[in-house]
């Protein structure tokens, strides 16, 4: 709940909510206020100002934290699970959980995925199965790691934060 303000409102004063969210044109002229986490919602930034985020359709159900592959899901543009072992590299990561079907806001690689659990702190880690991720890289030399994806994804800066980085993977 936005702070309220007196204001005169058909000649008569009026304490008035000041908007936390914009639903666009009709907000037009309207005092903002911080939302409940102290920040200004992203209706209201202006077009090309927020967070820089992808949306595609999920072609299947998808975790918070987990980190996703974009693709060609007859001839839609998607986003599924990125995997090491079937060939799925990262192209980003997700921080709510999203049905198939359902809309999926991406986060690019080089942001901090803060919905991750079980993280040790300075500790690297990689790509591994089903959106998530591994603490040792893939073994190069192991015959049973051919045709995986090895990917570097970032840092662990606490038990939940994963500080990643777009540093691209190699296919074994």
């Amino acid at each position: 709940m936005g702070q309220r303000f007196m204001t005169l409102v058909n000649g008569v004063r009026k304490l008035v909510e000041a908007a936390t969210s914009s639903a666009g044109v009709a907000d037009a002229g309207k005092i903002i206020a911080l939302d409940s986490t102290g920040k200004l919602d992203g209706s209201l930034m202006p077009n090309g100002i927020g967070a820089n985020t992808t949306l595609a359709p999920a072609s299947e159900a998808l975790g918070a934290g987990k980190f996703v592959q974009f693709h060609d899901a007859t001839g839609v543009f998607s986003v599924r699970l990125a995997d090491s072992g079937n060939g799925r590299a990262a192209d980003g990561y997700v921080t709510a959980a999203v049905a198939s079907g359902a809309q999926a806001t991406v986060y690019p690689l080089d942001g901090t995925n803060s919905v991750l659990t079980g993280l040790t702190l300075g500790a690297r880690y990689y790509l591994g199965t089903a959106g998530g991720v591994v603490a040792t890289a893939l073994d190069e030399t192991d015959p049973a790691n051919a045709s995986k994806v090895s990917q570097y994804l970032g840092v662990a800066k606490s038990a939940t934060e994963l500080v990643t980085d777009d540093a691209g993977y190699v296919v074994l």
